[in-house]
């Protein structure tokens, strides 16, 4: 006698959904019937999931909004350059060069061996740069190498450069 290929599984939302495992190994069979017991059948997981894809989404509004506010008050505050470049890209490169410029601050004065004098330097060179694509580029890099990364840039003259050319 074979081990049987289709299961009528109640779901943990209450409806019975007939399975056909048979794309499952025969000693496994059994095993996934028990764990689908415990979820939602697929219609019950999907509409979830699509009603709770838009609180996510509302949420990513709120969160890229405040990071937004805070990027561009951080900019007034410390005299940064407006960034060049397509529309699309400038409030994400602002929030990038944001988010960067302090995880360096951070590591390099705050936790490192700079002094205010130092950092001034630095805070120099990163105004050069005014591309939004740069910064946008650099978006995942450590704190602790935006100097060599300024460094690259300038000797390229990437920041204020078409990079298509």
């Amino acid at each position: 006698m074979a081990v049987r290929k289709t299961w009528n599984i109640v779901h943990s939302c209450g409806h019975e959904v007939a399975h056909d495992l048979s794309n499952r190994r025969a000693d496994r069979r059994a095993s996934f019937a028990r764990w689908l017991k415990g979820r939602d059948c697929t219609d019950c997981w999907k509409a979830a999931r699509d009603s709770d894809t838009e609180s996510k989404e509302a949420w990513l509004a709120a969160q890229r909004a405040k990071e937004q506010q805070a990027a561009r008050e951080w900019a007034e505050q410390f005299d940064m350059p407006p960034l060049e470049g397509p529309e699309r890209a400038l409030d994400w490169g602002e929030r990038s060069r944001h988010q960067l410029v302090t995880t360096a601050y951070s590591a390099l004065v705050s936790e490192g061996t700079w002094d205010e004098a130092d950092w001034a330097v630095l805070e120099d060179k990163i105004r050069t740069v005014s591309r939004a694509g740069w910064w946008i580029d650099q978006r995942d890099a450590k704190g602790s190498d935006l100097p060599e990364l300024l460094d690259a840039a300038a000797s390229d003259d990437i920041g204020t450069e078409n990079p298509f050319r």
